[in-house]
């Protein structure tokens, strides 16, 4: 195993080096990259091949936001995890938007953070505690749109859909459907790639917006990254 390829990206270089110690502690990631503004991050992503992003948000030349949606346009197989002191909802719904799979802040704790890095690295998503109640809270305000959605699934994919959209996890989606764990792995992947999804977060937007869930029935849905009481990791 060649380990998680991960990049830092924060404009204090303090906390970089501080990072880059608390996730090189861990066997299963290999920082490779840090870079101080989001512009170098993105010129960084056209020249190496990342897993990982670990993205601040505010930075003097180009914001996190902004390089996450370039990063993701140009490296779609590469994962934004935002990492910041900021927890507005604006900038959460943004960096979401944007195409970032988590968004923690700088309280989380050494562990749960590099936990939250391989999760990411692994097609799943990662949220500090409230920011999935803040993305349900955006996506109650928009309208339905009632496209045809699902278009291109298989109806097997669209049966594993339905249960995404509802937050089950592999293994319920296993238990529920009787079916094998690579097969739900199959399914998982040939949804978000047929319809242009990042990850499960997304699955659950996308189900919203495009009237496949009721407004009042989404509480729940959206999966949040269990995270350990604030400690900060520098």
């Amino acid at each position: 195993m060649t380990g998680i390829h991960v990049m830092l990206v924060d404009d204090q270089e303090l906390l970089r080096a501080s990072l880059r110690t608390v996730l090189s502690a861990d066997e299963r990631i290999e920082v490779t990259h840090d870079v101080g503004d989001g512009g170098d991050a993105v010129e960084v992503v056209r020249r190496h091949r990342l897993d990982v992003v670990l993205m601040d948000i505010r930075m003097p030349r180009m914001d996190g936001v902004a390089a996450t949606a370039e990063i993701v346009r140009i490296a779609p197989a590469t994962r934004v995890l935002m990492l910041t002191t900021f927890d507005d909802d604006e900038l959460v719904v943004a960096a979401i938007r944007a195409g970032a799979s988590g968004y923690l802040t700088k309280d989380v704790r050494p562990a749960a953070l590099a936990q939250a890095v391989c999760d990411v690295a692994a097609g799943t998503s990662a949220l500090a505690p409230g920011v999935a109640a803040t993305i349900l809270d955006l996506v109650r305000q928009v309208p339905t749109r009632r496209t045809a959605a699902l278009d291109g699934l298989t109806p097997r994919e669209v049966e594993v859909f339905g249960l995404l959209a509802r937050g089950r996890s592999n293994a319920e989606i296993r238990a529920e459907l009787v079916l094998s764990e690579n097969t739900v792995k199959s399914h998982v992947r040939a949804i978000l790639q047929k319809l242009g999804l990042r990850d499960r977060v997304h699955v659950v937007i996308h189900a919203y917006e495009n009237g496949l869930v009721a407004r009042d029935d989404l509480a729940g849905r959206i999966p949040s990254h269990r995270v350990a009481p604030p400690h900060p990791v520098v």
